[in-house]
């Protein structure tokens, strides 16, 4: 075995992926999670645990897995993680643990990613739970939005001793893991659901249809509820736009919409009484994950699909591995490129798609180089729907009827950094409702230390 060379994941072939919405990595088996395991140097000083944003003791649930001790390897990591099955799929694990890993200077980074995915998964096939590390405290927690700050928070206070209900204001739990992310990158019957359910184990309790703003308050929380402390972790669910003409006609949708008809209302099958509309001709605007998501779903339902994004490849802020993904399945990169109109027939309909060359000229605040339009490079692009995935943003209604709630410019939340603590005492806060949208261990890392931070505030109330 080349300890230089991580071990491959087998994962199904492009040409049969494309056209069904079943997981596309199979993950290791437990020879090849042995085999990776052993290429860990177990360094002194692990750079990659600096690296995680829930700082999971990664050195060690490797040592485990090398040594054939996956319950061990499973206890480790969920010493600080709540929802190791779906981190270990989605998180961005090259620029992050990975990104850190001592291997990948002159090899390939341990596959961190990919041991912590088979760990979980060998733990729900042998019906492994959390444990629970304290008795009740008598202290009531509400927890708003069951997204991955809202379920790491909880999980957390749960396991405190705390009694913690989460309120989510849709049908079913899990927020933007069940809505947003795909069945093929985040099955939701075998892997979310079932780290949902190890979340009620610990006995989190879940209150669906629940919109707090509307059928509840803040306010309510505390004075008719009895709630002692409140953590608000409600997503950044209001799409951007890029104002051009066109935008409001037929055949245009946010990505968020696309995403949640197909991923929670099963818009995909024939049998659903949600039905999306399927063009054959699909351009999606954007480069970042959320985009990869929405081009590659259009592409299982049929259509030829084009990504329009106004920078370069080396720009994309998608994860390398779902651009990979996404030019093996077929998708088309339409780069340097820029909308400038979306183009309608007689009845309102998409038409097509006006877009402009762009160059990279000086970096802008992000560091990246900022896109310059080409003038005179105007050309068209035959669609027939458009996607627009630019990004979202915190829905104001909570903050609007909470009073004492400070928000910033882009109505997201106000929080101390380091504690999560909103300008309302016994309010916290954390996820892309303070941060706008992020990814989901960023997330689940506000969410732990908001929930150090509530137990830090009610212990000193005792």
């Amino acid at each position: 075995m080349d300890m230089m060379k991580r071990i491959p994941v087998r994962e199904q072939a492009p040409k049969v992926r494309a056209t069904n919405f079943e997981e596309v990595c199979y993950g290791y088996n437990d020879k090849e999670a042995i085999d990776e395991a052993t290429r860990c140097l177990n360094c002194k000083k692990p750079k990659c645990v600096e690296g995680c944003p829930v700082n999971i003791d990664i050195p060690h649930f490797i040592e485990h897995i090398k040594n054939g001790d996956f319950v061990k390897a499973y206890e480790t990591i969920t010493d600080s993680s709540t929802l190791p099955a779906v981190c270990g799929r989605v998180c961005p694990q090259e620029t992050q643990c990975e990104g850190k890993c001592i291997r990948g200077i002159k090899g390939d980074a341990i596959a961190i990613g990919k041991l912590e995915r088979f760990v979980a998964d060998y733990a729900m096939e042998k019906g492994l739970k959390p444990s629970v590390q304290k008795e009740q405290n008598g202290k009531k927690v509400a927890v708003i939005g069951s997204g991955p700050s809202g379920l790491a928070c909880a999980g957390d206070l749960a396991k405190l001793g705390y009694e913690v209900t989460i309120f989510e204001a849709l049908h079913k739990a899990g927020g933007v893991l069940i809505y947003g992310i795909p069945q093929f990158r985040l099955p939701k019957d075998t892997v979310v659901q079932k780290e949902i359910d190890n979340i009620k184990s610990l006995g989190v309790k879940f209150e669906t249809n629940v919109v707090i703003g509307k059928s509840l308050t803040v306010d309510d929380l505390f004075e008719k509820e009895g709630f002692d402390a409140v953590f608000i972790g409600s997503g950044a669910g209001l799409p951007r736009f890029m104002g051009i003409k066109g935008e409001n006609a037929n055949g245009v949708f946010s990505a968020n919409e696309y995403l949640t008809r197909s991923n929670l209302m099963k818009a995909y099958s024939g049998e659903s009484t949600t039905p999306i509309m399927i063009g054959k001709r699909v351009a999606v605007v954007g480069g970042g994950n959320v985009a990869m998501d929405a081009a590659r779903t259009a592409l299982r339902l049929g259509a030829e699909v084009h990504i329009i994004y106004r920078r370069s490849e080396k720009e994309l802020p998608a994860r390398a591995e779902e651009v990979h993904h996404a030019k093996e399945e077929g998708i088309i990169f339409d780069l340097l490129t820029n909308p400038v109109e979306i183009l309608t027939d007689e009845n309102d309909w998409v038409s097509g798609i006006k877009c402009i060359k762009m160059e990279l000229g000086e970096p802008d605040q992000s560091g990246r180089r900022s896109p310059v339009p080409i003038d005179g490079s105007e050309f068209d692009i035959d669609v027939d729907t458009v996607i627009m995935a630019l990004g979202t943003s915190p829905n104001p209604l909570i903050s609007e009827t909470t009073k004492g709630l400070e928000t910033n410019r882009r109505k997201c939340i106000v929080t101390q950094e380091e504690t999560g603590q909103t300008s309302r005492e016994a309010v916290y806060a954390g996820g892309d409702a303070v941060s706008g949208a992020s990814t989901v261990i960023l997330a689940m890392g506000a969410g732990r230390k908001a929930a150090k931070s509530i137990d830090e505030y009610l212990s000193s109330k005792s």
